[in-house]
């Protein structure tokens, strides 16, 4: 079917006029697009029935674990420092980013006609932006923990009191929502009345905004300053950070607590790359369609989220030996 179809029209006066019309239209009629055509990862259906049961084998092992970690620093005392409360928030935080567009994907496998609404759309762009913002801004909070833990440690319990890193991780969360914001409210107010296929499983910038009937130039800018410039230096920023760390590190006497810091300092650089990698990919060059794109956006959306808490937990030890006593609590280990 043709997907110039899938669309409402609307009268509209010359001067509102915000876009070319369809061939066969008058001029003053303009068209409204009410839902968008994903193309998905795949069009053959044994590709889409593999990738159903790859993904679903993930999901029912990785996501129950990083609820597990969750509750572990929740219920063990002794997983009070805000290390761990970072950690946990960490988890929730990719959980809630895995449950945007995964959950679609996998119903679209079995779709012969994929669609997702104007509304649907516009509600995972901010979710995405929403939570993966979040996320950075999180990450900031994390290694601003292990500066205070590793160059001021006798003072580490008063500036890192419950309040503060409290206050980190709601300022977390609003800084993902005022990035998000932005950029949907400016992406509502453009007209869409043509074709509506994205050569995607979802719903992003990078794809939404081309399909406009105007110029978008300028926007893109905006969202090239938003999102890209945005994540580049806030990598840029956290990897300075924790070279720096870990050179003191280095610099000072060996010891059992220097090389469990260092250790945890190693696992913030890998998580950062994990995660930063894939979005430096995707927004900070021109919005333009490239063959590795959906690859990229599948381990940026559904895979690595979920691996950032579980790459975490297997290098602490702590983590560890807690899931163990909880799990042994309910009868579900047996180990020593």
């Amino acid at each position: 079917m043709n997907v110039w179809l899938i669309a409402r029209v609307n009268n509209c006066s010359n001067d509102n006029v915000p876009c070319g019309c369809v061939a066969g239209m008058e001029l003053e009629n303009s068209t409204e697009v009410t839902e968008f055509v994903l193309l998905g990862l795949s069009q053959t259906r044994e590709i889409q029935l593999f990738l159903f049961v790859l993904f679903l084998v993930f999901y029912s092992m990785i996501l129950p674990a990083n609820i597990l970690i969750i509750l572990t620093i929740r219920g063990d005392p002794h997983l009070g420092s805000p290390m761990y409360f970072f950690l946990a928030n960490l988890a929730f935080l990719d959980i809630c980013y895995c449950s945007v567009t995964p959950p679609k994907m996998l119903a679209d496998f079995f779709s012969h006609h994929k669609t997702i609404s104007y509304g649907g759309c516009m509600a995972q762009l901010f979710f995405i932006h929403f939570l993966g913002g979040a996320e950075v801004f999180l990450l900031i909070g994390m290694a601003f923990d292990r500066y205070v833990a590793i160059c001021h440690p006798l003072r580490y319990a008063s500036m890192m009191s419950r309040e503060v890193f409290c206050a980190l991780v709601g300022a977390a969360w609003a800084g993902g929502f005022m990035h998000s914001i932005l950029q949907v409210v400016l992406i509502i107010r453009l007209p869409f009345c043509g074709p509506n296929e994205l050569d995607n499983f979802f719903c992003d910038i990078t794809q939404v905004i081309k399909l406009a009937c105007t110029d978008v130039y300028m926007l893109e800018f905006f969202m090239f300053f938003n999102s890209g410039l945005a994540v580049l230096m806030c990598f840029f920023l956290l990897l300075i950070s924790y070279g720096a760390l870990l050179i003191r590190l280095r610099a000072g006497d060996p010891s059992k607590g220097t090389s469990k810091a260092a250790s945890t300092c190693v696992t913030h650089v890998i998580i950062v790359f994990i995660m930063f990698g894939p979005a430096i990919y995707i927004y900070c060059r021109p919005f333009r369609s490239f063959p590795l794109d959906k690859v990229v956006a599948v381990f940026h959306t559904v895979v690595f989220p979920l691996m950032n808490p579980m790459i975490y937990t297997l290098r602490n030890k702590e983590i560890i030996s807690a899931m163990k006593r909880l799990l042994s609590r309910h009868g579900l280990w047996r180990g020593k």
